[in-house]
């Protein structure tokens, strides 16, 4: 018998604006399958690239009526744990570069960065951010293997074990009160007195180079999503379940498959914590609008109260729906993953299986099914954007380690 999470509280609404057919030239200057692959031809090139699974779920499929259903698994990303490891970094990495090509007059590749050639250069900038914790992960590490410093802000509900994985990276972590957004005008107003370079994944009115940067780099998990279905002869997916946030992650899942495939590009369903809902809210007003509030989530990746400007862009005309759920349906969705019951086991963190719980509460629903054209022969993408990346919290929720998990996997 499938999941369906019924007792949960959810809501669902399709896209008021969406668009269909080939992909807005409008949009190009944000996301672009040209700055994809440049940043796919750099990222590809660091030490210890590979690309990260994709598993199929049969068994869930099956459960789902729904013909295919795969998981891209971010977990071994780097060795960070998470997707955002080819955003924040690619955004320091682009920072840093135009930082020595203006003072040296060249512009260095990401070889001659880690090799420390610019070293006299590099070790005067310091670069920063807000994050929930993975994001702020990616740009630690990013400074460390491209040779600045770092400034990481993290709020009040942000674990100390996510802290401290940051800071093993060799970044000054500062603790600031309030929720996620708090800190993000923290970091900013403390970059703007102390000269140091904004990495924000979050785009704002006088602030969009860098998340454009971040962007670009969550491309590569798509093209190589793209890539391993091709290779194994499978057909592309009619949908596709991403997790909200700030709408970063969401923005180039969708922009990727819009310019790819045009008007045959799967249905993108953006799913967000009921308690942190920015683009969910957004959509129902046909703008971009805050929720406010402490953002308290188990999906503390998700705990996002304001939309990134140019995620909207994307996610307006693009997206077909969005969805909000409860913390329990993430929990249930961890849970399952771990057991193997849908078909593999996974190591699939709090934020990671937004899309897959949001499926999976949608799929009890005839009436939405319909809506986003969910039958028998639907074939559907998720994205587990992170792993274990707080293993103690990881262990509390699923009664498993990550590696007792991944263990029993192999």
């Amino acid at each position: 018998m499938a999941p369906t999470f019924h007792t949960l509280k959810t809501d669902f609404q399709i896209g008021r604006n969406r668009l269909v057919g080939s992909y807005p030239e409008t949009l190009r200057p944000i996301l672009s399958l040209k700055a994809a692959k440049a940043a796919h031809a750099e990222i590809s090139n660091w030490p210890g690239y590979g690309r990260t699974p994709l598993v199929a779920l049969p068994k869930l499929a099956e459960r789902l009526a729904i013909a295919k259903l795969n998981y891209k698994d971010e977990g071994s990303r780097f060795g960070l744990g998470s997707f955002k490891a080819l955003g924040g970094a690619y955004a320091v990495f682009r920072l840093v570069a135009d930082a020595v090509a203006e003072k040296a007059g060249t512009r260095p590749t990401s070889s001659e960065l880690t090799s420390g050639k610019y070293a006299d250069i590099t070790r005067g900038l310091t670069v920063t951010c807000a994050t929930d914790g993975n994001h702020g992960r990616s740009v630690a590490w990013g400074a460390s293997i491209f040779g600045c410093q770092c400034v990481i802000y993290v709020h009040a509900t942000v674990s100390a074990e996510r802290a401290a994985a940051i800071a093993r990276f060799g970044a000054q972590v500062v603790r600031t009160e309030g929720n996620y957004d708090d800190a993000v005008r923290q970091a900013d107003s403390d970059a703007a007195r102390l000269g140091r370079l904004v990495v924000s994944d979050t785009s704002y009115e006088g602030y969009l180079d860098v998340p454009r940067y971040v962007m670009q780099g969550y491309s590569v998990m798509v093209q190589e999503a793209l890539d391993q279905l091709s290779e194994r002869r499978e057909e592309l997916p009619t949908h596709v379940f991403i997790q909200g946030g700030v709408g970063g992650l969401a923005a180039a899942v969708t922009a990727h498959l819009w310019e790819t495939f045009g008007d045959k590009a799967p249905a993108v369903v953006v799913v967000e914590p009921d308690k942190a809902a920015c683009l969910f809210e957004s959509a129902r007003a046909g703008k971009p609008t805050a929720v406010k509030g402490d953002l308290d989530t188990i999906m503390a990746g998700l705990a996002c109260g304001e939309v990134s400007e140019l995620a909207w862009q994307v996610l307006d005309p693009g997206a077909a729906a969005f969805m909000t759920i409860e913390d329990e349906a993430a929990l249930e969705a961890m849970r399952l993953l771990a057991s193997g019951d849908a078909g593999a086991r996974i190591v699939g963190g709090e934020s990671a299986v937004a899309g897959l719980a949001g499926l999976i509460c949608l799929s009890s629903r005839t009436d939405w099914r319909e809506a986003i054209g969910l039958g028998s022969q639907a074939r559907v993408l998720l994205f587990g954007s992170e792993g274990d990346t707080d293993p103690q919290l990881y262990n509390g929720i699923v009664g498993m380690s990550g590696d007792e998990v991944r263990a029993l996997a192999s």
